[in-house]
């Protein structure tokens, strides 16, 4: 446990009393070395005596305003060691304008200090200051060391290391004792960090850790990219310990990294990319002191975008969204976050045209993000009514409102299913997106759509899915070995729709480079690895099968598509033709199919696949193409 005030106070005291005995006593010390004698010169001992009465009160009220009577020296380190020194400097300053300057030219001692003994005078004050305080944190580190705690290797013999091992030896809550480290860097290997020996490189840990019965492994290398810390965790599983990760670069510079700090590895650690991050100023632009609308304000994507919407201090945010479950539980969380924050909450079904606009005619919008849809793949292939009236007449209810309106930024939130499509869900999202398209053309807009991957850890998402099989003991199911997809971070995702809705001009439509896709049955064996148990023994991965639908890849772009560089290198504009104006009407046909009774899925199905020629409902690989890119385009790669 932490020292308390009191107890600190006490153990200053007993420190200011030890200084004061010590440096009372140094110059009959330096006077006693200097002569190697104790019977001095005549006229010597009464100038000591003179020389330590005047320079005693400065010496104390030098180490006064050092702070060393202020500091919790069982935790001292460099900074405390800093000063010291910088009192003994101080005081060796003194020493020689009262030895040397005032005895001699004042008149009140017989003679000057010997320069030898000023400068022996400064060493052993610093001596005094110095000795019982780091004997204190000695013997604390000597004693945080001797303790029972959980043997733990390091990954990483750098300044997240070096703060790992030292929080191990200061902290009383720490429950790590470091035992080694490991590193891939040659010139490391052999060398000590915190007295703690780097053993050997990141290969060696399966025999580190049964050499050394190291039951932890500390991952502290803030840019590791994600294909390393799947190995590394993959090693640690398979020896039998358990693995953990200093949380951020942020935490390490700002010194906040803590034994209690670190946290078990995530699943988005593990991204084949590095995590990608956005300068949200610009967006400022759309939301400071403007009334900015999220539909579908409760879901995943949704309630992150009003999260970071609100943060940038917009007039009004207005919460549209069906559920008011939904609604009641985001704006509750914003309220709390952002207690002056104006917030609109409204419950309003997107395809109730008239409701829509009267919402729109009331809050007037500057900017609107619509992430209302349908988005499950194999519920839609089973209502596809649903599918219709909600991604895409709910889509057309709100780009017709917010023209109406005067709607400056519109940004539609769209998926990597509508290419190639394979699902109703896919197909209806493809349509929402010429929906914009045609909107932005007609009204010379800033309207634009954002597509994007799967995200990690939203409702009905993979992830969550998976943690529920796991915890219920399996089977992880899994639709087919092969499945791929592309993945990316709620906030990943929610930065990038900011962003477009900033960069837009009006009818673009951008996409994220999201790396390499992601098998599904490796994210499962991850998943499964991370909840700290073995695939095969605890937990079964069983395949059941492609449902109607899916498809075995996702693309985030069509084979023939250009795409142009932003600012921003990670987000791709497509450089695409203007759809046909004669789609309106037939867009306008389906809804009023959908709108019918009774309805007829063949027909509707059949509509799509006239508005969408390359929706197919056949389950292939689709061929791999190139992307062409324009001149100092950033590279993609295939899709």
């Amino acid at each position: 446990m932490a020292a308390s005030p009191t107890q600190s106070a006490m153990r200053n005291r007993h420190f200011l009393i030890l200084d004061i005995l010590g440096l009372a006593v140094v110059p009959a010390v330096v006077l006693l070395l200097r002569f190697e004698r104790l019977d001095w010169p005549p006229g010597y001992a009464q100038t000591m005596l003179i020389y330590a009465a005047l320079t005693l009160p400065a010496r104390v009220w030098i180490a006064w305003q050092q702070g060393m009577y202020r500091t919790l020296w069982q935790h001292a380190s460099v900074v405390e060691l800093e000063r010291v020194l910088g009192a003994g400097v101080k005081i060796a300053g003194l020493n020689f304008l009262v030895g040397f300057g005032l005895l001699q030219w004042g008149g009140i001692a017989p003679f000057r200090m010997p320069a030898s003994a000023l400068v022996l005078d400064a060493l052993l004050s610093i001596a005094v200051l110095a000795a019982p305080r780091f004997a204190v944190r000695f013997a604390t580190a000597s004693r945080r060391r001797s303790r029972d705690g959980r043997r733990t290797i390091v990954v990483g013999a750098g300044a997240a290391g070096q703060l790992i091992a030292r929080e191990s030896m200061t902290s009383d809550r720490a429950m790590h004792q470091v035992v080694a480290y490991v590193d891939d860097d040659d010139s490391k290997l052999g060398q000590f960090l915190s007295g703690v020996r780097v053993e050997g490189r990141i290969d060696d840990l399966p025999r580190l850790i049964r050499d050394l019965g190291a039951k932890d492994v500390i991952i502290a290398m803030p840019s590791a990219r994600g294909p390393l810390i799947r190995r590394i965790v993959e090693m640690v599983a398979l020896a039998g310990a358990s693995a953990r990760i200093v949380p951020s670069l942020s935490d390490i510079v700002s010194g906040r990294v803590e034994m209690a700090s670190l946290r078990p590895v995530e699943i988005q650690d593990l991204l084949r990319r590095a995590p990608i991050i956005t300068d949200l100023n610009a967006v400022g632009t759309l939301s400071a002191s403007r009334t900015v609308m999220v539909t579908g304000a409760g879901g995943s994507i949704g309630s992150e975008l009003c999260r970071q919407i609100a943060a940038l201090e917009p007039e009004l945010l207005v919460l549209l969204d069906h559920s008011e479950n939904q609604v009641f539980e985001i704006e509750g969380e914003l309220r709390v976050l952002h207690p002056t924050r104006r917030l609109a909450p409204v419950i309003a079904d997107i395809r109730d045209a008239a409701r829509v606009r009267q919402v729109f005619e009331r809050y007037r919008p500057f900017a609107v993000f619509h992430a209302a849809a349908h988005k499950h793949v194999p519920l839609m292939e089973e209502n596809i009514v649903e599918a219709i009236t909600n991604n895409v007449l709910g889509t057309r209810n709100v780009v017709d409102a917010a023209i109406d309106t005067g709607v400056q930024h519109f940004v539609l939130i769209s998926t990597d299913k509508a290419v190639r499509p394979t699902s109703i869900m896919g197909a209806t999202k493809r349509i929402a997106e010429i929906v914009v398209r045609l909107a932005a053309a007609k009204e010379e807009r800033h309207f634009v759509a954002v597509r994007f991957g799967n995200v990690l850890g939203s409702r009905g998402s993979v992830v969550p899915t998976f943690l529920r099989q796991i915890q219920a003991g399996g089977p992880v199911t899994v639709t087919h070995p092969e499945m791929r997809r592309y993945f990316m971070t709620i906030p990943e995702a929610v930065q990038l729709v900011l962003q477009a809705g900033a960069l837009g001009a009006g009818g673009e439509l951008f996409v994220l480079d999201m790396g390499e896709p992601v098998k599904i049955a490796d994210l499962a064996r991850d998943l499964i690895r991370l909840s700290g148990l073995e695939e095969g023994v605890d937990v079964e991965i069983k395949y059941t099968g492609m449902r109607p639908g899916e498809k075995l890849y996702e693309e985030v772009l069509f084979g023939d598509e250009d795409v142009g560089e932003t600012s921003h290198p990670k987000v791709i504009r497509v450089l695409a033709d203007e759809p046909d104006p004669g789609l309106e009407s037939r867009i306008a046909d389906l809804i009023r199919m959908a709108q019918s009774v009774p309805t007829d899925d063949a027909k509707l199905r059949a509509a799509l696949i006239a508005l969408v020629p390359d929706f197919v409902a056949s389950v292939r690989a689709p061929d791999v193409l190139p992307i062409r890119r324009r001149s100092g385009d950033h590279g993609l790669g295939s899709s």
